[in-house]
């Protein structure tokens, strides 16, 4: 699973299993089995991740690849991303992206400037297919109505804004910079500057956190009208701030049975506004499911460029130089910025489109992996795969492999033996 790109706070994250709403429940996300279909099958890369790896305070709970106070170094970081967006090794049969993510960090920290610079680059080497989803992160406090009508020029047309929480006490306690207000004023200015696809991240489980406050927040962010959420549930990360304030005990995170309960008003609240899960941790209206992560949970083929970002291409994934000061010089030098690559062997590459493939609402089809990869899923799995299914972790309906409800509860565990 690539690090860093992606639909979050800064990037796929690894959250709890939460609350994982089955395909019984009455929603079934086709389309993603669609795109199963038509790009990983045919083997060509139609999407590109850009990592902007600034902050303006990097957040107790982060440990993603982000840094606050290097101002100075973003004019030379926008250069050196189009530098390598230019040297890009690709075939001759490159086809037009169909989906571009900008995540952080904070890619609206850019000024107008450089976010123009960088959308030339972009253009100069990629064509964009019809309807291409092009998305950006952002953090409340960080755009103006200037900047968003920049990128509506640009063809920005989907805006995943990182609030975290409507909860002025819980945004304190995880170190975000912006207050409730200031998040609803960004949502409500982006709506009038004429976006209409609008994605909220929440995050669950935080210190101090009740489930009335969770509700709260959640209502609040279905009132503002966006039709995606992402809701994480927290993960308290080795060798991060956060880590050192709950071990100190000056800040308590929810029990067990406030997650539960806050589990039932995710479902309760999603469902009476008609955003479906379609992913663990992952709601939308229909047809505004974020088609770029979907590419990351099907293990399709995707660029990434700037530092930390992560390729996967004909089975090789490699990662970039995570510091972007070393990640500017090697750019300047002519020297490659890849620090680790793998080449996945055939059965590896099963195996963890079959993991990815179980956090989405629509589940693996069995049919769709013998066709790439001539593996027989229930053969392979054999007994492993049996007992999981009779122990009701996974269901086996109409040749697609999903999770139940208790599979979602177990989600990591049922992975983990899969791999």
């Amino acid at each position: 699973m690539p690090a860093n790109n992606g639909d979050s706070a800064a990037g796929p994250v690894t959250p709890g299993a939460g609350s994982f709403i089955p395909p019984e429940a009455g929603f079934r996300v086709v389309s993603c089995l669609l795109t199963f279909h038509s790009q990983s099958l045919i083997g060509m890369a139609t999407s590109l991740y850009i990592h902007i790896p600034f902050c303006t305070r990097k957040c107790n709970y982060c440990s993603f690849n982000s840094y606050s106070g290097l101002e100075t170094l973003r004019e030379r970081y926008v250069d050196a991303l189009c530098i390598e967006m230019a040297r890009l090794q690709v075939g001759s049969d490159l086809v037009p992206l169909k989906t571009v993510f900008l995540g952080g960090g904070t890619p609206t920290l850019l000024s107008t400037a450089q976010l123009t610079k960088l959308f030339g680059a972009l253009l100069s080497r990629f064509q964009l297919a019809d309807g291409a989803e092009l998305s950006i992160e952002g953090n409340p406090g960080t755009l103006d109505i200037e900047k968003l009508q920049c990128l509506k020029e640009l063809g920005v047309n989907r805006l995943s804004f990182g609030v975290q929480s409507f909860n002025d006490r819980e945004l304190e306690n995880i170190g975000r910079i912006h207050s409730a207000k200031e998040a609803q004023f960004a949502v409500e200015m982006a709506g009038r500057a004429g976006f209409s696809n609008i994605s909220l991240d929440l995050m669950y489980a935080l210190p101090g956190q009740t489930p009335a406050s969770w509700w709260n927040s959640l209502e609040t962010a279905v009132s503002l009208g966006g039709n995606h959420l992402s809701l994480y549930q927290l993960t308290v990360e080795e060798k991060t701030p956060l880590e050192r304030i709950l071990a100190r005990g000056t800040r308590i995170l929810p029990d067990e049975e406030q997650l539960a309960e806050m589990d039932k008003i995710t479902e309760e609240l999603t469902g009476q506004a008609g955003l479906k899960q379609y992913e663990i941790s992952n709601y939308a209206r229909r047809g505004s499911q974020c088609r770029h992560n979907i590419v990351y949970w099907e293990n399709g083929e995707y660029f990434g460029v700037g530092a930390g970002a992560v390729s996967f291409l004909e089975n090789r994934r490699c990662r970039n130089e995570n510091d972007p000061v070393l990640y500017c010089e090697l750019i300047g030098n002519g020297k490659t910025v890849t620090v680790e690559s793998e080449t996945l062997t055939w059965e590896e590459s099963f195996r963890e489109t079959v993991i990815m493939g179980l956090r989405m609402h629509c589940g693996v089809s069995i049919e769709v992996l013998e066709k790439r990869y001539g593996i027989d899923l229930e053969q392979y799995y054999g007994e492993n795969l049996t007992r999981m299914i009779n122990e009701g972790l996974l269901v086996l309906e109409d040749h697609v492999l999903h999770l139940t409800t208790r599979g979602g509860v177990f989600a990591n565990q049922v992975m983990s033996e899969l791999v």
